[in-house]
């Protein structure tokens, strides 16, 4: 039998296959349509939780919170809106453990605040507390017109990064935190997968940008892993002498 019939249908469909490789691509050929993205209402300012995001802090009462000694009612004082820190009391913690996060928090150091370097409204966010094993700060402190060592002022990731800038208020105006965390992920062996990373706004200003922690935050000696899961958000109540800081308006949206 001869093959020519059969060489001629492999040339023809060769051709066509060439034909669609060239054929130009169509603007619906890139278009995705599922899955569709879940709808939430926003709040009514960048300051007020959207529809999906659970509320840590509203004003009315430390309900989500515990302390972080003993786990018993968080004993700080709460008036007008805010919460301030107890120093005697201790930090505070929430009740519930996270992952991965977009947490907003206010805060405001009070007006003729007295001190300087580290001993000025020192507090702390804790993005993930369950020490020894996880323990990651970004600092709070009064950064304005306050020197100190650069990775432990106010928005930096405490002794490994610096803030981009430095966009502090003045004592007695509010400042805004609006952070994105990423949990390490860990091996089953316990050693670390990917590390944590934390994306920061200070007052609407990027001062960390995607930035990989090198590890637990410590005052002496270097930062390092250790396995750990879903932890608690912490708030510290720092020893320096110096009027207590405040905090309003908390809440977090739960991320994949």
């Amino acid at each position: 039998m001869s093959t020519r019939p059969v060489v001629a249908v492999l040339l023809l469909i060769a051709s066509y296959a060439a034909a669609q490789q060239q054929k130009p691509m169509r603007p619906e050929d890139t278009e995705v349509w599922q899955p569709v993205p879940k709808v939430i209402v926003p709040g009514r300012t960048d300051r007020d939780p959207p529809s999906d995001a659970i509320v840590l802090f509203d004003g009315s009462g430390l309900g989500a919170w515990v302390s972080a000694n003993d786990s018993g009612p968080a004993q700080w004082t709460v008036a007008n809106g805010t919460v301030t820190v107890n120093k005697r009391a201790g930090d505070i913690r929430t009740r519930r453990s996270f992952r991965n996060y977009q947490l907003h928090l206010e805060w405001r150091v009070p007006e003729g605040i007295t001190g300087s370097g580290q001993l000025r409204g020192n507090s702390g966010v804790f993005l993930a507390f369950d020490p020894p094993r996880a323990a990651y700060e970004l600092q709070i402190m009064d950064s304005y017109d306050n020197p100190t060592y650069v990775n432990g002022q106010a928005s930096s990731v405490y002794k490994q990064n610096p803030p981009l800038v430095n966009a502090m208020r003045k004592p007695g105006e509010w400042q805004t935190y609006d952070v994105v965390w990423t949990a390490p992920v860990f091996n089953d062996d316990g050693s670390l997968k990917t590390p944590a990373f934390v994306t920061a706004l200070h007052n609407g200003v990027l001062v960390q940008d995607h930035f990989a922690l090198s590890g637990v935050t410590k005052n002496t000696g270097l930062p390092e892993y250790q396995k750990h899961g879903p932890a608690p958000i912490m708030l510290q109540a720092h020893g320096d002498p110096s009027a207590p800081i405040s905090f309003r308006n908390i809440w977090i949206r739960e991320l994949p």
